[in-house]
C-alpha cells in the first residue's frame, strides 16, 4: 500500500477535509488527541471499533467507511450489493411504484454520479421528443446529458441558468464525499463549452425572482416548463441505496401539463407531428 493510501495518510486527510483539528477530532470519537496523533503517524493501530468511532466522527458515507476501513487493513463493514441483485428486488419494486405514480411526468432513479438506473414513460416520452429514440440498454448519464454541447442543451432555453445551479450542486457532492469519482465528473462537466462561463454569470432579475429555478425546453412549436425534487431512501444499509435518489419532474403550467397528458395518450412523436 503506498503512503497516500496508507491509513494514517487517510486519516488526516479526511480530517483535514473536515476542517478538524485533532484535539475536535478525539473529543467526537471520544478518545484523547494524543490517541489521534500517534494514529495519523502511525505509531498506533487502531481497533475495528475505533474505526467505527472515527467514521461516526467523520461524518463519513457507507462507501467513505469501508475505504477507511480498507486502508487500515479491516474487511468492509458494509455491503456494496449491484442495484439489479435479488436481495434489492423490493427496493426495485418500490421504486417502480414511485415511478409508475408519477406518470405522466418524468421521474428517473440516479446513483451519486447521476447514472441512469431507471426511468418511467414520462422520461422516455420527453427524451424521445427531444433528442429522438434511446438505444435499448445504453448507459446513460444524466449529468452529462444536460451540460454537453450536443444533447439537451440545443433544447434547454434557460441552460446557463439551469447549468449553473446543477454543476455548483456537484461541486458541493465533491465536496462532501471526497471521492476520486465524484471528483472525475466535476471536473468532466466543468470542462464542457460554455459552463466556466455560465458559473461567473450574475443572477438575471428573472431568475431571482421565481421561488424555484425551472427548466425551460422548446423544440418546434412545443414548450415545456418543468421544476424537479429529489429524494432519498430512508435509512438505507447499503452504499447503493445511500447514494441513491429519485428526481421527479412537475409542470409549472397548464400548457406543459397538456403536453405530457397528449404523450401518455398519443406519444410524443404524434404531438410533434402535429404541433411542427
Amino acid at each position: 500500500m503506498d503512503k497516500k493510501s496508507s491509513f494514517p495518510a487517510r486519516l488526516a486527510s479526511l480530517r483535514k477535509w473536515r476542517g478538524l483539528s485533532q484535539l475536535q477530532l478525539a473529543a467526537a470519537a471520544n478518545c484523547s488527541q494524543r490517541h489521534i496523533s500517534f494514529l495519523e503517524l502511525g505509531r498506533t493501530q487502531p481497533s475495528r471499533e475505533m474505526m467505527r468511532r472515527l467514521s461516526a466522527a467523520l461524518g463519513l458515507s457507507f462507501r467513505q467507511s469501508n475505504d477507511l476501513l480498507l486502508s487500515a487493513g479491516f474487511a468492509p463493514i458494509w455491503s456494496d450489493t449491484p442495484f439489479d441483485a435479488e436481495t434489492l428486488a423490493p427496493v426495485r419494486q418500490a421504486l417502480n411504484f414511485m415511478l409508475e405514480q408519477q406518470e405522466p411526468y418524468p421521474a428517473v432513479v440516479v446513483d451519486r454520479r447521476w447514472n441512469l438506473l431507471q426511468a418511467n414513460k414520462g422520461t422516455v416520452a420527453m427524451v424521445e421528443f427531444l433528442v429522438g429514440p434511446l438505444t435499448p440498454g445504453a448507459a446513460v448519464n444524466l449529468a452529462d446529458a444536460l451540460v454537453a454541447p450536443d444533447v439537451l442543451r440545443p433544447y434547454l432555453t434557460n441552460w446557463q441558468e439551469v447549468v449553473a445551479y446543477f454543476v455548483r450542486s456537484v461541486e458541493a457532492d465533491a465536496a462532501a464525499d471526497a471521492t476520486r469519482e465524484t471528483a472525475a465528473l466535476r471536473d468532466r462537466l466543468l470542462s464542457y463549452p460554455g459552463v466556466q462561463e455560465s458559473l461567473t454569470m450574475p443572477s438575471s432579475a428573472e431568475t431571482v425572482a421565481v421561488p424555484i429555478l425551472p427548466m425551460r425546453f422548446a423544440k418546434g412549436q412545443v414548450s415545456l416548463e418543468l421544476f424537479t425534487t429529489l429524494t432519498i431512501l430512508g435509512m438505507p444499509q447499503d452504499p447503493t441505496l445511500q447514494e441513491m435518489r429519485i428526481e421527479s419532474f412537475f409542470p409549472m403550467n397548464e400548457k406543459t401539463r397538456r403536453v405530457f397528458s397528449q404523450w401518455a395518450t398519443s406519444g410524443a412523436a404524434t404531438v410533434h407531428k402535429r404541433k411542427s
